[in-house]
């Protein structure tokens, strides 16, 4: 493991604490064997506090929790030193941790008499597989709230949010031989990617976040991983390539750079476009480079086709829109972030107002917030699907990923004669809903609905219906129209020319799958 050498225990800003050692993976390994032996997972959090006060806490609210946590069981007392940042005396802490080597190596510090207190937040978190991990954060920074971030320092680091488990639920997770995880700020997404990569790289403009990466994947018993310093792809050599590429990126559209964990410094949404484009020729092919982003809706333009000339050559894309704000609500959204609304009225003006004036010097009216997944191909026309979907998903979806991106393949080496020669079957979990007035003879609508994965639901005609009804694999496609084509008295040849479009559509939006 690299790590900048200057940045053990040494923070610039007072405001923020010395960080525990990095370079002693067998204090950490006692503190992690420690912390599971009181149960300290999230799972024991989750009997501990209860539903509602372990939500309230995710949320950043510890009120909850403190009433939740008044005993003196070991469980209670680490709730209180690590989540919600209580003094608690050493002697009882003597009884759970190691208390010596925590105190040699800056995880724990004396304060007020004979009383110890932590340096960084450390949270249970609980991996895909059931994994007990522990993801390190600066103090009162462990997600976000209403409230706003515990600090507005530059370097301060954040735990985890919902952004970082979005990414880390969309990744595709098949066994690979490197993965890159650019702007890894607290190490959440190195630390998924250390199980299923055989290398990890992880790199953050941040040196503080490095640091904090390193604590967090030995404190998880997780594989070291490669720390380098510097900003998007320049600490990354240019014969490097990656099976996997994930980034959380400083995405947030801002006047400004005040907070390093959030705002890239750059015009617009420029920096999100740079990673995108700049990503491709780092992949290996058939590698995956996935993102969280923001981009700007400009007026006179469409936002589809802005994404859309932000992929990059020799690539697939799926581009999944999940929310559209306007500028108003964006700019009360990351100055609430940035806890801007607890300061002097008069400057969350002037700091509410800047963000208006850049926008309106941009003509831009909203930003959306979505999913980029690219993947590296050699096909000669590779494909690009921008799409909007607001409504409700199912994570983890790194499968339901992978196999988009399996059925563009298939669909791309069959032209409309191959596909009736194909057998389908309809996918498991899609239902049929029949929709019209009660009484009717016929329904007005017939819907094919997804209950896993991106829960889709398409409108299907007669033949469209009839045709998912039968696929189990058994008839082939074009065997499956001859025969309802002579139920409803059609012409076969025109009924197999003009139901491949609808077939293909099915298979891309994974109603409908090869049965080989």
């Amino acid at each position: 493991m690299s790590v900048p050498t200057d940045t053990m225990g040494d923070v610039s800003d007072s405001s923020l604490t010395d960080l525990p050692a990095a370079d002693r993976p067998d204090v950490a390994a006692r503190l992690r064997d420690a912390l599971l032996g009181a149960s300290f997972t999230a799972d024991g959090l989750l009997d501990l506090l209860g539903a509602p006060a372990y939500a309230a806490l995710a949320r950043s609210e510890t009120v909850p929790a403190l009433r939740a946590t008044r005993g003196d069981t070991p469980l209670e007392m680490l709730v209180r030193l690590f989540l919600l940042q209580q003094p608690v005396p050493h002697a009882r802490v003597a009884d759970v941790l190691p208390v010596d080597a925590c105190l040699e190596t800056g995880w724990l510090v004396r304060v007020g008499g004979d009383e110890l207190a932590a340096t960084v937040d450390v949270r249970p978190y609980g991996g895909l597989d059931g994994e007990d991990w522990f993801i390190v954060s600066d103090l009162g920074c462990a997600v976000g709230g209403a409230g706003g971030i515990g600090s507005r320092e530059e370097g301060v680091v954040l735990g985890v949010g919902g952004a970082s488990t979005t990414l880390a639920g969309i990744t595709v997770r098949t066994p690979v031989a490197s993965a890159l995880d650019l702007g890894t700020g607290s190490g959440i997404q190195a630390l998924h990617a250390g199980r299923h990569a055989t290398r990890v790289t992880a790199t953050d403009v941040n040196p503080r976040a490095l640091h904090i990466t390193a604590l967090t994947l030995a404190l998880s018993g997780a594989p070291a991983a490669d720390l380098r310093q510097g900003s998007l792809f320049e600490p990354v050599r240019d014969d490097e390539r990656f099976d996997l590429i994930v980034s959380n990126p400083p995405f947030v559209i801002s006047p400004g750079a005040r907070l390093t964990y959030r705002d890239g410094g750059m015009s617009g949404d420029d920096l999100c476009r740079t990673l995108v484009q700049q990503a491709g020729e780092r992949l290996n092919e058939g590698g995956f480079a996935q993102f969280l982003a923001n981009w700007q809706h400009v007026e006179g333009e469409d936002w589809q086709d802005r994404l859309r000339s932000w992929v990059p050559r020799g690539c697939d894309a799926w581009i999944v829109q999940r929310e559209v704000q306007d500028v108003t609500q964006y700019a009360e959204l990351w100055l609430r972030d940035a806890g801007d609304h607890r300061d002097d009225p008069a400057e969350y003006q002037a700091r509410y107002d800047a963000w208006l004036e850049e926008f309106e010097a941009r003509k831009v009216r909203a930003v959306g917030f979505g999913w980029i997944t690219l993947r590296r191909t050699a096909a000669a026309e590779p494909s690009v699907t921008v799409e909007e979907w607001p409504h409700a998903v199912e994570q983890p979806l790194g499968d339901t990923v992978r196999a988009h991106f399996e059925r563009l393949d298939y669909l791309r080496e069959h032209d409309d004669a191959a596909l009736l020669e194909a057998h389908f079957r309809l996918v498991r979990e899609i239902v049929q809903e029949q929709v019209g007035l009660p009484g009717a003879e016929d329904p007005e609508h017939v819907v094919l609905r997804q209950h896993r994965g991106m829960r889709r639901a398409t409108a299907v005609d007669t033949v469209g219906a009839g045709f998912a009804g039968v696929c189990d694999g058994t008839l082939s496609a074009g065997r499956i129209l001859d025969a309802i084509a002579q139920l409803m008295g059609e012409d076969p040849v025109l009924l197999r020319d003009r139901t491949p479009s609808q077939i293909r559509l099915l298979v891309e939006q994974g109603f409908l799958e090869p049965a080989d």
